[in-house]
């Protein structure tokens, strides 16, 4: 494992779109409040409040977890942080303090002496993944359905002041980022998988999450506009079949019960917008299952739409988005097609064996991987903190 000086500035990146990110939603808060459109303004302040308090649960308890393991008490300014909303930045601050030592400072002398008790790298690297996760559940647990609602806030009324196109734009960097970021950095985490490495397989993967997750979105807006009491009962089916989709999978990510169903209730929200592997499975049937019922579904909502147009929408947004939808979808699974068939790093992953020299792989990495529970009939060993993770 390595540390770059690429990796350290991809980093100082993610915290800048986090700190804008973030920013950006008060500024919208506000400005709802401002104007006297009081369901807005609390419908994008329960986001907000509802994405980071369950990140800072989520941050909490693998730092308690931690400090478990190497037989420490747990600290109560850590709680109070976390009360205050500030365990992402702590976070942030220690994987900046970290990985500046680790990139700038040690010598490869020192980086040797080091190695023999406990690898800086892996520790740095193990912090940006945390990070990662961290950043890709507060994405789609506030920044997906935030831009849902500035989408349909804009389509509605045919026009948004500069605050609401900021966060139209923050919202779509801050989605794709996360979710490609994390992809790389949790592979990069495990020293016995393939890394996502090379600039066409990392542009296939967003262009393929993007497009989906775009014309998702689109269909979306198109249902609240229609009616918005039956595009919530769709959302939440959705949502209560993502549940009973993780708990059908038995999932084993967290130590405790409680955080456990935390844990399948934020799986559920996600899977309402993009599928992920949340058991290491072979997920070729149901991620076939996923998208063919996505694209049913959309084209329905398109169909149902131009039929029946809400009379205080403009004819001229209904052609264009009509067409962005149908066109983001095909790109999306276009690219998901190319993705899975060329450049998924598994794909020379598949005949290797579960041993390397007749010895076992070792595989300590605080992210437990994704990989099915059996290995040629042999339960796979997984000494590592965290059991199972989204992982495609």
């Amino acid at each position: 494992m390595k540390y770059t000086k690429w990796n350290f500035m991809m980093l100082v990146l993610g915290i800048i779109i986090y700190i804008i990110d973030l920013t950006v939603d008060l500024w919208v808060s506000v400005r709802f409040f401002h104007e006297g459109q009081y369901v807005f303004g609390a419908v994008t302040v329960s986001f907000m409040l509802f994405g980071t308090l369950v990140v800072q649960c989520f941050s909490y308890s693998w730092f308690k977890g931690d400090l478990k393991k190497a037989g420490q008490e747990s600290q109560h300014y850590l709680f109070l942080l976390h009360c205050l909303q500030g365990g992402v930045f702590t976070r942030y601050w220690l994987a900046l303090k970290k990985g500046y030592c680790v990139t700038f400072k040690y010598s490869n002398k020192t980086n040797n002496i080091m190695e023999e008790q406990i690898d800086p790298y892996k520790e740095v690297i193990d912090g940006v993944t945390d990070l990662s996760m961290l950043r890709l559940f507060e994405t789609y647990l506030e920044g997906c359905p935030q831009l849902v609602l500035q989408l349909y806030i804009f389509m509605e009324h045919g026009q948004a002041n500069f605050s609401q196109y900021a966060a139209i734009v923050v919202s779509c960097c801050a989605i794709s980022w996360s979710t490609v970021d994390y992809q790389i950095a949790l592979r990069k985490s495990l020293p016995d998988k393939n890394r996502l490495s090379g600039l066409c397989p990392k542009f296939a993967y967003f262009c393929y999450k993007l497009f989906t997750l775009l014309s998702w979105m689109l269909s979306g807006v198109l249902l609240l506009l229609l009616n918005v009491k039956i595009a919530l009962f769709l959302f939440l089916f959705l949502w209560f079949l993502g549940i009973m989709w993780a708990f059908k999978n038995q999932t084993h990510f967290c130590s405790s019960m409680s955080m456990e169903f935390l844990y399948r209730i934020v799986v559920g929200f996600i899977l309402v917008f993009t599928f992920f592997n949340i058991k290491g499975q072979n997920t070729k049937c149901p991620m076939s299952c996923y998208y063919t019922v996505r694209v049913l579904v959309t084209l329905g909502l398109v169909i149902v739409f131009w039929v029946c147009p809400p009379p205080i929408f403009n004819s001229d947004y209904l052609i264009v988005v009509n067409i962005t939808i149908a066109l983001s979808l095909f790109l999306g699974i276009i690219f998901l097609i190319v993705y899975y068939g060329n450049f998924h790093p598994n794909i020379s992953e598949d005949k290797k064996p579960d041993e390397v020299d007749g010895k076992s792989v070792q595989r300590d990495c605080r992210m437990r991987y994704f990989l099915p529970d059996e290995v040629d009939g042999k339960p796979v060993q997984r000494d590592c903190r965290m059991r199972y993770f989204l992982m495609e």
